[in-house]
């Protein structure tokens, strides 16, 4: 998710767009989530969403999908985009299955996608770590994310170090290829 913080912000800097970003660690030492907010617009005050606030939500994990369900907007128009990958919560007794998750988000989105990231980047690039990189292009190309391609590209290739920057540019472009 940081990477992802550190990738969204930079593509809007690249594009001169006003901004601020966040990141809320929580108990991510110990398995516990990681929540990044990024706002971008014509003036920008503060970093953090406000509840009822999201455009999109983006949950590298199904499960943390179900903890940002309180920034969705009040029309239900916040666009979920959740990798329906899932492990045990944090504190968690059982998994939420993916059919349950998908339908407490109804009660928040009329547009809640579900995308097999992690499955497709292991397939794919052999290496589901890129799942992230490859939401992004998917919301790139969805137009789901207001923002240039040459500007996310650009962001990568500034932000993802040398050694993995053309597998990830690859999970970056990968969904033009599937969807």
């Amino acid at each position: 998710m940081i990477t992802l913080l550190r990738i969204i912000t930079e593509a809007a800097n690249i594009e001169g767009i006003d901004l601020a970003g966040s990141e809320l660690h929580g108990l991510a030492q110990r398995g516990g989530s990681v929540e990044v907010h990024v706002r971008f617009g014509k003036k920008v005050y503060s970093p953090l969403v406000k509840q009822g606030g999201a455009d999109l939500i983006i949950a590298l994990e199904a499960q943390e999908s179900l903890r940002a369900c309180y920034y969705a907007s009040k029309k239900r128009e916040t666009v979920f985009l959740v990798n329906d990958f899932s492990s045990k919560a944090l504190g968690q007794n059982k998994e939420f299955s993916l059919d349950m998750i998908s339908k407490t988000l109804g009660n928040f989105s009329q547009r809640a996608v579900f995308l097999p990231a992690s499955q497709i980047c292991q397939e794919k690039l052999k290496n589901s770590l890129v799942a992230g990189v490859y939401m992004l292009g998917f919301c790139l190309f969805k137009n789901i994310l207001p923002l240039r391609e040459e500007a996310l590209k650009s962001a990568i290739e500034k932000i993802v170090p040398k050694k993995y920057l053309d597998l990830n540019l690859k999970a970056f472009d990968l969904p033009k290829r599937t969807f």
